[in-house]
């Protein structure tokens, strides 16, 4: 009797199939994660062909069963994230475990709500993964600062929102009063819309003011957009310079400061202050 070797396949263990799937610092965990964003990529690309009607006439079907195997293929990822994981609530209820979660559920619900399964485009947000898996930690410390000046315009932002807000419902008034319904201002929420749309310089047209005054008041609010499109790009970007030159003075203890107006974010080839004139001196330690 002719001897049979007992083969057997070495599987990767749960602890090798962890560091694959979530990390990405070897050849097998980046070709996991590469492949995975292919396949989000093609899923993506079916769901936008689905919705041509040339192409969803001749190739419907093929599209059909495409999208379910895609759809297959990242719920079992979805699920075996969370059996690999160690901290499996914390997966779950993550901004990439509740991406991930969404990006299938579109598909199940197709069943049952027609036209659910566009919005698996969702995926696309997948991609945002790329960052880790590429292990780019400048863009990710720009991202974090940027974050960071948001945060801390949060005051200024919502009182310009505020601001705008207030300025919309007055001109909505104002117009409701000026115009009236013949002119299609048959309600205040209604003037309230063709403020937003004029003062975002957007402009569709559904809704024109036909009175002198109505059209003064309308090129009036069209300056105040073009105004106040610059405010929270100016607030924001404030913030990252401030943080930027906290950065600078942190990393370089020696930086030059002004003694008159105590301006200290100066460059370090600076020889007199940019706001005074003072000749500078480096900060003390």
């Amino acid at each position: 009797m002719a001897y049979m070797p007992n083969l057997m396949i070495s599987l990767p263990s749960k602890k090798r199939l962890a560091h694959i799937v979530y990390e990405s610092d070897d050849r097998a965990s980046k070709a996991f994660d590469l492949v995975l964003l292919v396949l989000i990529l093609l899923s993506v690309v079916i769901v936008i062909l689905d919705s041509v009607q040339a192409i969803r006439e001749n190739y419907g079907k093929l599209l059909y069963w495409l999208e379910w195997c895609f759809t297959l293929v990242f719920t079992l990822e979805y699920f075996l994230r969370i059996w690999l994981g160690n901290n499996k609530t914390g997966y779950v209820f993550s901004f990439y475990g509740i991406v991930d979660l969404l990006a299938i559920l579109p598909t199940y619900l197709s069943l049952f709500l027609l036209q659910t399964q566009y919005l698996t485009v969702i995926r696309a947000l997948r991609f945002l993964r790329i960052l880790r898996i590429l292990k780019l930690p400048e863009y990710i410390k720009e991202a974090s600062r940027l974050t960071d000046a948001l945060k801390h315009s949060k005051a200024k932002i919502q009182i310009f929102v505020g601001s705008v807000l207030t300025i919309v419902l007055v001109m909505g008034s104002v117009m409701y009063i000026i115009e009236g319904p013949e002119s299609g201002f048959t309600s205040i929420p209604r003037s309230m819309y063709w403020a937003i749309v004029t003062l975002t310089t957007v402009g569709y047209g559904d809704i024109a003011p036909a009175t002198d005054f109505g059209q003064f008041m309308a090129s009036l609010i069209m300056l105040i957009g073009y105004a106040i499109i610059a405010v929270p790009t100016g607030i924001v970007t404030s913030e990252l310079v401030s943080a930027r030159n906290a950065e600078e003075i942190k990393a370089h203890p020696n930086i030059k400061s002004c003694k008159a107006c105590n301006l200290k974010n100066h460059s370090l080839d600076a020889v007199f202050c940019r706001r005074c004139g003072t000749r500078l001196t480096p900060r003390a330690e």
